[in-house]
């Protein structure tokens, strides 16, 4: 490791595992902390670079600074703390170098736009590539943004965000799956998991929908119009993307994959359109929803929040085996994968027939016990699909704020075991 700075810097600390700061200065002591494991531990700087499109080899070098200060931008000019970006990168593949400022912020703290804006500019006058921030706030991907700026600014300069729970649980993931082969790397690694797991490092969660829940729930549950393009249902729709990703996040231990929010291509593509899209799904049908992507999982499991009738669905639909000659044999087979047990709101299973043929639908153990019980009348029709699925109904409890995200997670989490065992 040179330390040596890049030329346009006039002052910058090297990124330091131990940085000898005050215990308040919780923002630079994380920040400090991430660039030195990512310059020390190879499979995470591999992981963290790869999860922005860089593909990082094994002589691939990384150095990192804090606190960057530029030659024309000295103390002198009074500059405050928000026009100085909280670190630097360098990638160094021997043939380029690519380089990154970042941008930090812990506890309930944000990078505004007028902020981003300025330190995009500073990339820009400096030939730097991208702009990382990195705060409490979720996205879908680490290519998109919390804070939205124009593309014409954007031309030469790219932005990235990761969450620190994003961070951590891609760290957590290597460790889980024993991808770092150096015994020295991995106890690094396990002590920055540690360090950022602790409150004290300023990371949380996703714990609270956003102010205007109260009022939006409200409003659906009044049959009242709700406007796609209003205050409260664009924060409402941002808060609702942030809890998806959230709730992957935390299944990915669980799960020892990548859990992630299952996307089209043109949500993929375009942040601004997903949030559009959701927004008028919102203000037309009065719910939220998402589709989640597991590994190794029979189907993809849909969670449907129905904010006027205040319940939440995790459901997910399984094709019938077509080798199995009648209703009985198709539903064993689906209640033998099934869990026996489970705790909090009953899983109930769907039979779900061709055409008009009704659908039927009765609680798991009531299925497991006479699988006839999910029969139609007045058909021999053989169910195409089954969709098993478990609701909650939170009646005044909903319009919480924190508490309907706690009965969303616990949901999810049974929901998940009923994946494991499909």
């Amino acid at each position: 490791m040179s330390e040596t700075r890049p030329d346009y810097t006039s002052q910058g600390k090297y990124a330091r595992l131990i940085p000898t700061l005050a215990d308040s200065k919780k923002e630079e002591r994380a920040t400090s902390i991430l660039l030195a494991a990512l310059m020390s531990v190879y499979e995470f700087r591999k992981a963290m670079l790869q999860s922005i499109n860089l593909r990082v080899g094994a002589r691939t070098k990384l150095e990192a600074w804090t606190e960057v200060v530029f030659k024309d931008e000295t103390l002198a000019k009074k500059k405050g703390p928000d026009d100085r970006p909280d670190g630097l990168i360098v990638l160094d593949t021997g043939r380029k170098k690519w380089h990154a400022l970042i941008e930090a912020k812990v506890g309930s703290e944000t990078v505004g736009e007028e902020q981003l804006l300025k330190y995009i500019k500073q990339a820009k006058e400096h030939g730097i590539d991208a702009v990382i921030t990195i705060t409490n706030q979720f996205v879908a991907l680490p290519t998109h943004h919390p804070v939205s700026i124009p593309k014409k600014n954007l031309r030469s300069v790219e932005i990235f965000h990761w969450s620190w729970t994003y961070i951590v649980t891609m760290a957590q993931l290597l460790l889980t799956q024993d991808k770092i082969e150096s015994q020295d790397q991995r106890f690094i690694l396990h002590e920055v998991v540690k360090y950022l797991e602790d409150p004290s490092s300023g990371k949380t969660g996703f714990t609270s929908m956003n102010a205007e829940w109260k009022t939006v729930v409200q409003s659906a549950f009044n049959n009242s119009k709700l406007n796609k393009n209003s205050d409260e249902v664009l924060k409402t729709v941002s808060s609702w993307h942030q809890e998806q990703r959230e709730l992957c996040l935390q299944m990915w231990p669980l799960v020892g994959e990548k859990v992630e929010v299952k996307l089209p291509r043109a949500h993929r593509n375009d942040p601004k359109q997903r949030l559009t899209d959701d927004c008028d799904k919102l203000a037309s049908e009065q719910l939220l929803s998402s589709t989640i992507a597991i590994p190794n999982a029979a189907a993809d499991l849909l969670v449907t929040v129905d904010i006027a009738r205040k319940s939440i669905t995790c459901s997910m639909r399984l094709e019938a085996p077509k080798d199995k000659k009648s209703s009985s044999a198709k539903i064993n087979w689906l209640t033998r994968q099934l869990p026996t047990s489970e705790k909090g709101p009953a899983i109930r299973v769907k039979a779900i027939r061709k055409g008009q043929a009704m659908d039927t639908d009765k609680p798991l153990e009531e299925v497991r016990q006479n699988p006839v019980i999910l029969d139609a009348e007045n058909t021999d029709s053989l169910p195409v699909y089954f969709e098993v699925f478990t609701s909650l109904d939170l009646g005044g409890k909903f319009s919480g704020n924190r508490v309907f995200i706690e009965h969303l997670e616990k949901l999810f989490q049974i929901s998940i075991a009923m994946q494991a065992n499909t």
